[in-house]
């Protein structure tokens, strides 16, 4: 019923958009708008009505614009980023040009805050925003991608080059020993739910991480990002902005938009490959290390990269529509992606459509925004796992593969030497894995202005998506042998048997809000904004699975779980979670001098227990302009305030029902207990406190941020195992300790240079972060599963005392001695040496225009942090060679005596510090005056991922393989304890060059 509800309020907005510009009366104003200083053109300033702010159109590339406003407008605003607004009279005038003046930067752009907008010169917490101009440009498989380096205080590391890759994203650093730090996604209001409609078994060689919960939006629909850091700007959200809110604005409806249309064409390749041995130096290496080369030579020369990697080919299409009248504004949209990744076969295409719509009624005081997303996004998976043993998935089985097999028999079928082997090219072309997701994002909101100064807003959204991923192995597949347990049930599947597995995960989002907002504006430059609210939203997840075995037709890839003679019964669950919240905030500006923000919210969960369902989350936030105070300083700053904020903050990131127990019931008919019940489960919460200060000098060319944060999360949220055999397993429990993450941001905007036929703008960001736990006692946390032969229960991570989340703590290794055995000075014990996490983050953009061309440049860089290579420990050492596995030539060459061990130890601990010219673009607008078809035309070319500066070994040091595990070294990622910084058998990152075409009718 719901849904059918939202189609005809959809369908009757939709008529109200496209219906009432058409009534309207207009007359058409047209000009020029330039630069006080020096008289140049100005080029995309928004002018609009004043009653419709930022609703209109733009200057062009001579700063020249026309825009068509109805009869009875009597002013028309200009606004631009980095000069003051203007009010301009048009009265019985149909030319108006205009000249703006810098004012003191970007202070006067107005972002989105938690339910609201607000100035940056308003604001007392720490809102960054980064807008469409400065994205990251090329093939963007998933939003975060666009401001991946971007922003102080926000980093973002891909865990694979695959596309559609999940991603860690850390805001002011990782707070949580056991949940994934992710932050809260907000879509245009409406807070998503951060897991993954993908990912699980592949195949029975282990299991791959879940896809990117952003997949499903088109990057190309994506207007700003507003990241909110601080208390004062998250407290809103309270137990659900402990790692920081995103918010996701999307583009709107603007006068005279028309139709745009752009497309893209990209060839990608693999940056970086393994310098492996070829035939020759395979077969001397065999000899050097004393083996038998003729017993490994099987007269083959296969350079097996070559049959994994490509060229990868993509295009991207976008159409859109869009205009505005007094009363309303309309887009729609429809994308179109086809991504093909540099490992064959590996391939994202995903549909989009959209419609943004908003529109007044009743004299003005009743307001109605629809946002309406629907998306289908289908993947086909490479055979990549993140925990597939000594035997390797596609890439480790690459690695390792002997370079004189041959690729298939004489007879055209894949040749197997036998034993534990896989053909890489056989695994490609035998394992079929796909997947198909559907999502729905709805935003229904209505607004009415109560009085003058009172406006009720009420909200309804729904996220609701449905995945269907399907996996299936060819009986054909040689050397292929796996178990895969599931639910107490041993599946096996071998050569000739043939497997497939299907797997049906249904996610449904829905909440309700209503707020009440009072703003009053005083005659002495003070206002007062309120805001008390109600939140209502539910979460729930319905998965089901079956699994096929034993093939009634050998030499066929079945692709029907029930066409295989033995088939298990369905089996998954269906969890339901729900939070609910009431909230307030005042907002109080005195003179524009005293700016003070007080925020609470409480939540309550219906994860937790009767004893600790509820908590409270308040916060504070105070802003000081000094150039308003009569000693101001105005002779050096043009703008110069001072911020400082405290709060409290939540984290309810666990299952449903942790707090009264969990069972499974298994398919042989009998129950496993999974968790034991804990009723005093209560919150994890953090405590933030920081300063900040906003500048501006130069006559406003030189204008920053500055800030110090400091969090201290305690009560970690953990699961705790009980030695075997006990009556339960493990369960919730809140550790005592206390995570502490400080540290300084910096982002710096230098107008370096300004003029009619030349501008250079210089972007800066940079984060010095220090992250420690504290008050642990005795305790500690392993984590980071290492894979490899003779690694069985291996880890290389732990969470101690006075140490940062996630450190490395191995033996120390002292090198080869002169026999080429490894030694270790300190023993077996292990030591803490290094953390994952970076010390220092870096950003650097450049943005030219000279005459009609544009260009950005964009470096990024990490220091302080180390990775750990899993794919050198499992796969580059000596005695491979003489089992006829392939290494390295560094290895090959090495001193390394052939029967030394690999034990984890510093020999694979890296650092992983790296400068990356990550993007760069070339874009040229055509002047088309004389053209009525065609308003706007540009042409683009950009690259990714062009260069990188590291002495890391490995691919890539911006990697991230999931390799949790608990200290039962169970990997449910239910149970386990996140892992970060690990290097095992990843999908390489690419180096990409895209041509593009942006135009408008």
């Amino acid at each position: 019923m719901q849904f059918k509800q939202l189609l005809h309020v959809f369908y009757l907005l939709v008529l109200c958009f496209f219906v009432m510009p058409a009534m309207a009366q207009n007359k058409v104003i047209s000009g020029n708008v330039t630069d006080k200083s020096d008289g140049t053109p100005l080029i995309g300033v928004s002018i609009s009505t004043a009653s419709n702010a930022g609703q209109g159109t733009i200057s062009d590339v001579n700063g020249n614009y026309k825009i068509s406003v109805p009869e009875e407008t009597k002013t028309l605003v200009f606004t631009y980023l980095g000069y003051n607004k203007q009010v301009v009279s048009i009265a019985g005038k149909s030319s108006v040009s205009v000249i703006l003046e810098t004012n003191s930067s970007n202070l006067n752009e107005v972002v989105v805050i938690g339910y609201g907008t607000q100035r940056i010169k308003d604001a007392t917490g720490s809102v960054s925003y980064i807008t469409s101009k400065d994205f990251n440009k090329g093939v963007i498989a998933t939003p975060d991608q666009l401001l991946q380096g971007r922003i102080a205080g926000v980093q973002v590391t891909p865990a694979s080059g695959e596309p559609g890759a999940g991603s860690t994203i850390n805001i002011r650093g990782s707070s949580s020993i056991r949940s994934n730090n992710t932050p809260l996604y907000v879509v245009d209001g409406v807070p998503l739910d951060n897991g993954g409609t993908s990912g699980g078994l592949d195949g029975g060689s282990g299991t791959s991480s879940a896809g990117n919960p952003l997949a499903f939006l088109n990057p190309n629909d994506i207007e700003s990002f507003n990241v909110l850091k601080d208390p004062s700007a998250i407290a809103v959200y309270g137990s659900r902005g402990a790692n920081g809110v995103i918010m996701i604005t999307t583009k709107k409806g603007t006068k005279g938009q028309g139709i745009t249309f752009s497309a893209t064409t990209s060839a990608s390749n693999v940056a970086k490959r393994y310098d492996l041995l070829d035939r020759e130096g395979f077969l001397a290496g065999v000899t050097k290390a004393g083996g038998d080369a003729a017993a490994v030579d099987f007269k083959g020369n296969t350079n097996w990269q070559d049959q994994i990697f490509r060229t990868g080919i993509s295009q991207n299409y976008n159409l859109g529509f869009g205009g505005a009248s007094t009363k309303s504004t309309y887009r729609a949209s429809v994308g179109y992606d086809d991504q093909s990744g540099t490992i064959k076969k590996s391939n994202l295409q995903r549909l989009t459509g959209r419609f943004n719509g908003s529109t007044k009624l009743l004299d003005d005081k009743l307001k109605l925004d629809l946002q309406s997303t629907f998306s289908n996004v289908k993947k086909v998976f490479a055979p990549i796992s993140d925990n597939s043993g000594f035997q390797g998935s596609l890439i480790g089985a690459t690695l390792q593969a002997n370079p004189t097999f041959p690729i298939t028999n004489p007879d055209g079928s894949y040749f197997s030497p036998g034993g534990d082997f896989r053909n890489p090219a056989a695994l490609l072309d035998l394992i079929d894995d796909k997947d198909n997701i559907n999502r729905f994002l709805n935003n229904i909101t209505a607004s009415y202005n109560l009085t003058k100064n009172l406006v009720y807003r009420g909200n309804y959204g729904l996220d609701y998506s449905s995945g269907q991923r399907n996996t299936f192995l060819d009986p054909r597949l040689p050397g292929y042998t796996s178990n895969l347990r599931i639910r107490e049930l041993v599946v096996s599947q071998t050569s000739g048997n043939g497997l497939g597995i299907l797997q049906n995960i249904k996610q449904i989002n829905q909440i309700t809000e209503h707020n009440l907002t009072y703003d009053k504006k005083f005659e002495n430059n003070s206002s007062l904004n309120l805001l008390g609210g109600y939140s209502y939203q539910s979460f729930k997840t319905e998965n089901y699975n079956k699994l096929g075995y034993e093939t009634k037709t050998p030499n066929i890839l079945i692709k029907d779980v029930d066409a295989f003679k033995k088939q298990t019964p369905v089996f998954g669950d269906s969890t339901i979670s729900r939070l609910q919240s009431y909230l307030g905030r005042a907002n109080y500006i005195y003179k524009e001098k005293y700016y003070l923000t007080a925020t609470v919210r409480v939540d309550g969960s219906s994860k937790f227990g009767k004893n600790n369902r509820y908590a409270t989350f308040p916060a504070f936030g105070f802003k000081w302009n000094l150039l308003n105070e009569d000693f101001g300083p105005k002779n050096i700053f043009d703008q110069l305030s001072l911020r400082l904020n405290y709060g409290l903050t939540g984290n309810q990131e666990l299952p449903p029902y942790s707090s009264q127990g969990i069972q499974q019931r298994n398919l042989d008919g009998s129950t496993t207990i999974l968790t034991a019940s804990s009723p005093n489960l209560k919150w994890e919460t953090t405590t933030a406190y920081g300063a900040g200060i906003d500048f501006a000098i130069l006559k406003n060319k030189l204008s920053g941020t500055i800030d110090y944060f400091n969090k201290s999360t305690k009560d970690l949220l953990f699961v705790q195992d009980y030695p075997q055999p006990s009556a339960i397993p493990r369960r919730f429990v809140n550790l005592d300790g206390t995570v502490v993450n400080k540290g300084v941001e910096l982002g710096l905007n230098l107008q370096a240079v300004q003029n009619t036929k030349f501008t250079w703008e210089v972007l800066y960001n940079a984060t010095f972060l220090d992250n420690k736990i504290e008050d642990f006692g005795g305790r500690n946390v392993i984590t980071g599963n290492i894979d490899g032969q003779g690694l069985s229960g291996a880890y290389a991570q732990t969470f101690t005392n006075n140490s940062p989340l996630f450190s490395f703590k191995v033996p120390v290794w002292g090198g080869f001695d002169a026999n080429g055995f490894s030694t270790y000075p300190n023993g077996d014990e292990g030591t803490i040496m290094g953390s994952p996490i970076p010390t220092f983050t870096t950003g650097l953009t450049n943005n030219f225009t000279f005459g009609k061309f544009n260009a950005s440049i964009f470096i990024n860089a990490s220091t302080g942090f180390y990775i750990y290579n899993n794919t050198a420990n499992a796969y580059f050492l000596k005695g491979n060679l003489i089992t006829g596995r392939n290494v390295t030539n560094e290895v090959g060459n090495s001193i390394e005596n052939p029967i030394n061990s690999g034990e984890v130890s510093t020999r694979f601990l890296e650092k992983g510090d790296f400068v990356r010219l990550s993007n760069v673009s070339l874009g040229y607008t055509f002047d088309l005056k004389q053209m009525k078809a065609i308003k706007t035309l540009r042409l683009s070319v950009s690259g990714q991922n062009l260069a990188l500066i590291t002495n890391y070994s490995g691919l890539d040091p911006e990697v991230n393989t999931n390799k949790a595990r608990n200290s039962a070294g169970n990997s449910d990622p239910n149970f386990a304890v996140p892992s970060r910084g690990i290097d095992y058998t990843p999908y390489p990152s690419a180096r990409i060059f895209t041509f593009g075409i942006n135009a408008g009718f």
